[in-house]
């Protein structure tokens, strides 16, 4: 068993890698212990967008009436064992998606846990069984776990994380999600839309932190629209979860509360996966608690390479696609761009969506730059009034000297799918005029682009 590249792990990094490297003319091999896809396809992004989507069908159902289609109150119901099901569905077959390609591309699956025992040698122990794999090449994709605080311990049942919350066996009354960052927030608004009372709680001052401080605020209107409870400022201190419902102890600006929840759902980030893999018996070097790598990738050690959650960077699938294309290509001894970190999008896949790139307003002016910030509501676009999805706005921040776009952000229907315009437009160097100047479709939800960057340069029309 000997391969010009092996990779530990076949999440959007790992199977990504995989099928590039053979695409390159590489003899190529993964080891994977559980499904391939990883947490993304199986766990994370697809499942969930399979719930989310589920969500949004039932509150278009329930506000039919707007539209003008009378529907029964009494026969509108959500089928919680049906929705998670569903997921499931959804999820095996994009891993049943994987094995074809693997097929394909001649991709070899080994099945097994895969530890870097030395430079081109890995220890494989599956099915009772324990063999080593060689490779000239090898790159870690091992991806991130849900990660656990002391005062919240995770048991599966009343404190969960993020694969119980989507596979629960009844829909809870009740629940607190802590944190409300992309994984916490989609939990939230997914519970809350089918009728679980959902309590929301975030130490930071706004929910999605890392967001525009304008967009927090807007999502967290839509939520308390929605009837949610969102604490923001607050921090959950203990659970008690020897009764029926968990007592919940939630520090705020004004005191402790105490709270009552079927189900605490634990969302305060991801723990790398480094235990186990051979990072100490192998000398990897590790800074700030991931794997250290250069520009392509490549660790400390001869033949040895990192790419996705396990290194630095943004924790998102499709950056660990790029940089594990990106570390194949320069394998192969082509002359790949370097990932640009600070151009990668970001989205929540609430309702309403959000999406950014780049700088927030407060960073920009922070980092020095004078700004124009442009802003158009989408209670002004004739789409988002036919679609009955007025909620939101675009925001674009431009540097005032040479009019580069430094920041893009954006919270409404369908804004995932809008911020790739603004990625190109920032790799491209684009400038605010030339924004203003592409014609965009009408009526459409992305004019809104073309009129934000109009709103910072008091051309906008439509406001």
């Amino acid at each position: 068993m000997n391969y010009d590249v092996l990779i530990i792990g076949s999440g959007p990094g790992g199977y990504v890698t995989a099928i590039r490297a053979a695409q390159l003319g590489f003899k190529v091999a993964v080891v994977e212990k559980a499904e391939l896809g990883g947490i993304c396809l199986n766990w994370g992004c697809i499942p969930t967008k399979s719930l989310l989507k589920s969500a949004q069908v039932f509150e278009y159902i329930k506000h039919a009436g707007d539209y003008g289609i009378n529907i029964s109150e009494g026969s509108v119901a959500a089928d919680f064992s049906k929705i998670i099901q569903r997921s499931r569905d959804v999820a095996n077959g994009m891993s049943k998606g994987i094995q074809f390609l693997f097929k394909k591309n001649k991709v070899e699956h080994i099945k097994g846990f895969g530890k870097l025992i030395s430079s081109g040698k890995v220890e494989v122990s599956g099915n009772d069984e324990t063999f080593i794999v060689e490779a000239k090449h090898i790159i870690l994709a091992t991806g991130a776990r849900s990660r656990q605080l002391p005062n919240l311990p995770q048991d599966g049942k009343k404190i969960i994380g993020y694969r119980e919350a989507m596979t629960l066996a009844r829909q809870p009354k009740s629940m607190v999600v802590v944190g409300s960052g992309a994984i916490g927030s989609e939990f939230a608004y997914f519970y809350q839309s089918i009728g679980t009372q959902v309590t929301l709680v975030e130490f930071m001052p706004n929910v999605v932190p890392l967001e525009d401080e304008e967009v927090s605020k807007q999502l967290a209107r839509s939520f308390k629209k929605m009837k949610m409870k969102v604490m923001t400022s607050s921090s959950v201190e203990s659970v008690d979860t020897r009764g029926d419902l968990c007592k919940v102890t939630i520090k705020t600006k004004k005191g402790e509360e105490q709270h009552e929840a079927e189900v605490v759902f634990s969302a305060i980030g991801i723990t790398p996966n480094l235990e186990g893999i051979g990072l100490e018996e192998t000398g990897i070097e590790i800074e700030n608690g991931k794997i250290k790598v250069d520009d392509y990738y490549r660790t400390n050690v001869e033949g040895v390479y990192a790419i996705g959650d396990i290194v630095h960077g943004q924790a998102l699938a499709h950056v660990a696609s790029a940089e594990g294309i990106t570390c194949v290509e320069k394998i192969a001894g082509l002359n790949p761009e370097t990932i640009k970190y600070d151009n990668i999008p970001a989205c929540t896949y609430t309702t309403p969506e959000v999406a950014s790139v780049g700088m927030t307003e407060k960073a920009a002016k922070e980092a020095g730059y004078e700004v124009k910030v442009g802003k158009f509501p989408f209670t002004a676009s004739g789409k988002a009034s036919a679609a009955g999805a007025k909620d939101g706005f675009v925001k674009l921040i431009f540097d005032a000297k040479y009019g580069e776009l430094l920041g893009g952000h954006l919270i409404g229907a369908n804004v995932t799918e809008m911020v790739a315009e603004l990625v190109v437009a920032r790799k491209l160097e684009i400038t605010g005029h030339e924004l203003i100047k592409t014609i965009h479709p009408h009526p459409t939800m992305s004019e809104a682009i073309m009129e934000a960057a109009a709103a910072a340069y008091d051309e906008v029309i439509h406001i």
